[in-house]
């Protein structure tokens, strides 16, 4: 039995555990609720979690340690003369077994070894499966039975399903800090041995980024330079030219739909620009690269500009209006939150529309606009598509939005692609790019929080 019909079933039986133990209660009850000591729905939880917890937890653990298992007992069953050829060409060996059992394909013809070792893979695959379903089953029943037969009218019922649902709740928000605690410390170990080969004052004030490195001692056009100061300035100027579009554009546009625009103006328009947020990046690339940046290129040659056919303009320019639809409906939502009672007693005292979005609406929703201004420029930051697409790869310091620049994402990727080995310095630059843009990323929110405490504060 799959994994994936498994389930399906342990959750069949658990909805039935679920309603035989919400009609046991009642029958203990003689049919009076009241004399229970929780409600009877509570009765069927209890007993729907005592019948799928534990089977979930026993697949979890034999999924976890099956495939190793299996390995094991199949190279113990491969010649002598297979299992000596040394870890790495095992390991190809065991992946061209597994392919051969699975049905794919292979990286070289299969031997009788091999063919019978396959075999004897899917078949101890094929048991496996048979047990799993068997114990898990058996766990599933002995379970539920247990709840069920420990269902009494005075059964605390209600309070062991919520503590099993607040333990689910905290196993969540663990699982949730220790995968990002997981990913920063394997990025921050990457980085730390590529600060091991290149110094890090070299990586911060650097100003040239060529991460391309000598293999040979008499190898040219590979400088192996470092200085990620013009890729924070590329990615810098970019978002800053996205951010004059999409910020004014989309808290205008909020301002409007909330306290403008009505019924049947906004039921239009505000669906409309959050179409704008479904749109594919690589669509906004396309349009930026085969439309915006041929107009920008040859309307900057009639007034005697030099801009470049892959220019931070373009890319900024259709990057702000991808951001618009995030700024125009998170600013949207926390106008719309302002309480209606201090619109209008801005109106009593004689205040005229303009001024109550000003000294009264804005000042209250300041702190869920700058959490909205925030997004966007993560978004416009974490941006990648459009950027390769429309402002190129080329690590240019430079101010000028006329000329083609690339951004820290836009890097990471293109370092990490391919076939790589992660001891030259040329791949591990991505982690130090990676950890420098978190850093980034972390300093940016403790400044806005700073700032919307100030605002609150002041307002309050």
């Amino acid at each position: 039995m799959q994994t994936s019909t498994l389930i399906i079933v342990l959750l069949l039986l658990s909805s039935a555990l679920y309603y035989l133990g919400r009609q046991r209660s009642l029958t203990v009850a003689n049919g009076e609720a009241r004399k229970l000591h929780s409600l009877p729905s509570y009765y069927g939880y209890y007993a729907a979690l005592w019948c799928l917890l534990p089977a979930l937890a026993i697949l979890a653990i034999w999924n976890g340690f099956e495939t190793k298992v299996i390995t094991t007992l199949v190279v113990n069953g491969l010649p002598d003369a297979v299992r000596n050829v040394g870890d790495a060409k095992l390991g190809l060996i065991v992946n061209d077994i597994r392919n051969l059992a699975t049905g794919g394909m292979t990286s070289v013809d299969p031997d009788p070894a091999m063919i019978a070792a396959a075999k004897h893979y899917a078949d101890l695959r094929g048991i496996s499966h048979a047990a799993l379903a068997v114990v898990a089953l058996v766990i599933a029943s002995i379970g539920g039975f247990f709840a069920w037969r420990h269902i009494a009218t005075g059964h605390r019922a209600r309070n062991k399903v919520e503590s099993i649902v607040k333990g689910f709740l905290l196993s969540s928000s663990t699982l949730a800090i220790f995968t990002t605690v997981g990913i920063v410390l394997s990025v921050l170990f990457e980085a730390v041995r590529f600060f091991n080969q290149i110094p890090i004052t070299d990586f911060l004030f650097g100003l040239q980024w060529s991460p391309q490195m000598a293999i040979r001692a008499d190898q040219v056009g590979s400088s192996g330079a470092f200085g990620v100061i013009p890729l924070f300035v590329g990615t810098m100027l970019i978002s800053l030219i996205a951010m004059v579009v999409a910020a004014p554009t989309g808290l205008m546009a909020a301002i409007y739909l909330s306290e403008y625009a009505n019924r049947k103006v906004r039921a239009v328009v505000k669906p409309m620009m959050e179409i704008l947020a479904g749109i594919p990046t690589v669509v906004y690339g396309f349009f930026a690269a085969l439309t915006v940046a041929p107009f920008l290129r040859d309307t900057g040659g009639i007034l005697g500009l030099d801009v470049s056919s892959e220019s931070a303009l373009a890319a900024g320019l259709v990057m702000g209006i991808m951001i618009i639809p995030f700024v125009s409906s998170l600013s949207d939502d926390v106008i719309n939150a302002v309480p209606q009672a201090m619109r209008d007693g801005a109106y009593g005292l004689g205040a005229t529309r303009s001024e109550t979005i000003r000294n009264v609406i804005i000042p209250a929703a300041l702190p869920g606009i700058v959490g909205g201004m925030l997004l966007a420029v993560s978004r416009a930051i974490g941006e990648t598509m459009i950027v390769v697409m429309a402002a190129g790869l080329s690590a240019n310091l430079t101010a000028n939005p006329l000329e083609a620049v690339t951004t820290v994402t836009v890097q990471i990727v293109t370092l990490l692609v391919g076939d790589q080995e992660f001891d030259s310095p040329k791949t591990l630059a991505a982690f130090a790019l990676g950890l420098s843009l978190f850093v980034t990323t972390l300093i940016l929110n403790v400044v806005a929080l700073h700032v919307v405490r100030k605002y609150r504060e002041q307002y309050e």
